[in-house]
Formats: structure tokens, sequence, C-alpha cells
């Protein structure tokens, strides 16, 4: 059965990988996007092979973004699968965020995902089926020094995503949450400084560190984004190799980087529970 996607960020990385894979294996793809004209290319590409290109800020207030899927899901009478990969980072030292950075971060992360899964999941309801895939990140499990913000807002999508995979799943939807690693985009590329900078304070210590190694990783990263978008193709179809993991998990990691983040925080969660467990235990009436 041909399904209808609403991928955002579907103007560059694995948004954009994804949206093509899925137009290649013959699904219709409603991409969303904040500016098509500057996006121009990417746009082409996908309305080249078959897609539909939407224009859509998900910063917008709740209202606006409720319109706006009410238009797209006009375009094929539905949306099967909600894609909500739109997402940026900003990075720094956690005391010297702005008010302005703080807010733009969780609009776009976090309050967005939230309103777009809101305003598709009537439709899905009313069918009995649809999936809502939440990109999240290997830093909604593992947050490192100058990723404070940004961890901050993957770790509250994951939140959002578990809690809600326990009350839609009974009307025949499922969730899922996809982990990426480093991918070769140009992610790391477009990775903002917080606007104070790096404060004398600072310098040389843990922060300053991981950005500079976040610097130096922009355009070798591993992880291959078509690759990526080929899994998770499979996975929310179920078809391949993948498949077999449809409606079997949750959160789908991608990349060994990723692994062994998450391998590692796993690991000293474990410790930690089993260092206080007396405490723990000892709290109880």
């Amino acid at each position: 059965m041909v399904s209808v996607w609403f991928i955002t960020g579907a103007s560059n990385g694995l948004g954009l990988s994804l949206a093509l894979h899925v137009l290649k294996s013959g699904h219709n793809v409603i991409a969303a996007m904040r500016n098509p004209i500057r996006s121009a290319e990417a746009a082409k590409s996908i309305e080249a092979a078959g897609g539909k290109v939407f224009q859509l800020d998900v910063t917008q207030p709740q209202d606006e973004i409720f319109k706006a899927i009410k238009i797209a899901e006009a375009i094929y009478s539905r949306i099967d699968i909600l894609v909500n990969n739109a997402g940026y980072s900003v990075l720094g030292p956690a005391e010297t965020f702005s008010e302005r950075e703080v807010i733009q971060q969780f609009q776009t992360n976090v309050f967005g995902p939230i309103y777009l899964t809101q305003a598709v999941l009537p439709g899905m309801r009313s069918r009995r089926s649809g999936m809502i895939v939440n990109l999240s990140s290997v830093a909604g499990q593992d947050g490192l020094p100058t990723c404070s913000l940004y961890a901050a807002s993957k770790f509250s999508l994951e939140g959002f995503s578990e809690a809600l995979s326990r009350e839609i799943s009974e009307f025949g939807i499922s969730t899922l949450i996809i982990e990426p690693g480093a991918f070769r985009t140009n992610f790391l590329h477009s990775m903002e400084t917080n606007e104070n900078g790096i404060s004398e304070v600072y310098q040389g210590t843990a922060v300053e560190q991981v950005l500079n190694k976040f610097k130096a990783a922009a355009g070798n990263q591993i992880g291959d984004p078509v690759k990526a978008a080929e899994r998770m193709f499979e996975v929310i179809i179920g078809e391949g190799e993948g498949g077999l993991l449809k409606g079997k998990v949750l959160r789908l990691v991608l990349g060994k980087d990723a692994y062994s983040r998450i391998t590692a925080k796993i690991e000293k969660q474990q410790s930690d529970l089993e260092a206080g467990y007396k405490i723990t235990f000892s709290t109880d009436l």
C-alpha cells in the first residue's frame, strides 16, 4: 500500500535523503522546509522525484501549525507517517545562553514536533493507523559539554515520545525515536555557537575542547546519510532486514559512534543504580 509521508527539515541532511528514498520506493512525500526558495536545489530534486514541497516554519504558534497540517492533509487526503526531523543545535557553556537562544532551541526541537504530532493524531486515530517518527540524537541519551541546551531539547523530545507511545498504541498508531550519531551532513557546519561566545573562564576547559572536536569533525563524519535513510525506511515500513524491527523497538540507534556512547551511558546508569540501591530502598514507608 502506498503511504503518505510528511517530513520536516527536508531541505538537507537526513531529511532530504529520507524524502528522496521514500519517493524512489514508490510512496508519496510532502517535504516540509522553512524556505523552499533558499533551498531551491533540494526542492527541485524532490519535485523531480514526484514529491510535494511544502513551506513550513516549525517554530510557528500551535494554531498556525494546526492550520498548516490541515492544508497538507488535503494534498493526499491524509498523512500516514509524520517524520519530525527539523532541528538544529546551539553550542556553548550552559550558563551563558541567552533567553532567545533557549526559547528558539526548544521551539524548533521540542514545541514544533509536539504541535505537529498533535495536529496529525486526530486523522491517524480515526483511521486507527499511522506512525510518529521523531528524530532525536545520541545527545538525547548522552549530553556532552557545550551541548547542554541541545541535549536538553532532545531529552525532552525523547520523554515526550516515550509517553506518547504508551498513549496512542491502542489506537493502532506506533512511535519510533531515531538516535543518530555523526553523519556526513551539514549539521556540524550549521551548528551555532551561542551569541555570548566562549568566555575566558571556559577557554581550555571541556567546553572549548569538545567544541573544537566538533569543528574538526565537520565533513569527516563516518555516518552515511543515504544508508541511514534506507535503514530508517526499512524499519518504518517493515521491509528488508530493518523491517524485522518494525513494531518491536521504540528506539533505533544509527551509527557505531552512537552505539558506543549510548552503551557507555547505560552502563554508567546501571552502576549508579547499584551503588545507590541501599539509599534508594531506604526511602519507602
